[in-house]
């Protein structure tokens, strides 16, 4: 390993090490302390993949995992993947502290797997990102597939909630609000979520380059 990339393995390895524990710590949680409602360990393990922050963390890990092997990792799947780790944790972090960090209150391990995944993940993955790259990664297309994500997670989380009743998150809560608040509120996520990806393309492009790439294959 060249000694430029040597560093970046690291500081992707120490990430995917942070999140993988916080994940499966949460994870462990779910599973041993009861739920508000009483649900039992099977709704509470669909409940606990349906959130978006542990989906976006999921994707930070693999992130993560995947450049610690290899730091200049590219193919036209793997820059969807990337770039949809990127925005989720971004917005997992915006929305946390913005929205939900006032009326959340964690203690004890819970206030350490909270930290992990709504604080460091997000700061860490922008800030590797920035420094190891690889850019220039992100194109047009892959701008335009990174949205079906957030669009699926959207449709999935009110079908889900329209059967049972119950949604991740305080702001989208149907029961609540209403579809005309919930879905409100979803579109400016929708929105938020589109000019991220844009600024992630324009920083991808003006950022000098951590890795050669053929404009062949950049132009896909």
């Amino acid at each position: 390993m060249t000694p430029r990339r040597a560093p970046a393995a690291l500081c992707w390895g120490v990430l995917a090490v942070v999140v993988a524990v916080s994940v499966a710590t949460e994870f462990g949680r779910i599973l041993v302390l009861p739920a508000d409602d009483g649900a039992p360990v099977g709704t509470r393990v669909v409940r606990f993949v349906s959130y978006f922050t542990i989906q976006s963390n999921v994707l930070v890990l693999a992130l993560a995992a995947t450049l610690a092997r290899d730091p200049d990792r590219d193919d036209d799947r793997w820059r969807v993947v990337r770039l949809n780790a990127l925005l989720g944790i971004t917005i997992t972090g915006l929305v946390y502290a913005i929205v939900l960090a006032p009326t959340l209150h964690p203690e004890g391990l819970g206030w350490w797997t909270n930290a992990g995944l709504h604080y460091v993940a997000p700061v860490v993955t922008l800030v590797l990102w920035i420094a190891f790259g690889p850019r220039p990664r992100i194109t047009g297309a892959t701008v335009a597939r990174a949205l079906a994500w957030p669009v699926l997670w959207i449709g999935y989380t009110l079908a889900h909630g329209a059967v049972s009743g119950w949604y991740p998150y305080p702001f989208l809560d149907v029961s609540d609000l209403g579809y005309a608040v919930a879905l409100r509120n979803l579109g400016f996520v929708v929105l938020l979520a589109l000019l991220f990806l844009l600024a992630f393309r324009t920083v991808d492009r003006r950022l000098p380059a951590t890795a050669p790439v053929s404009v062949e294959t950049l132009s896909r």
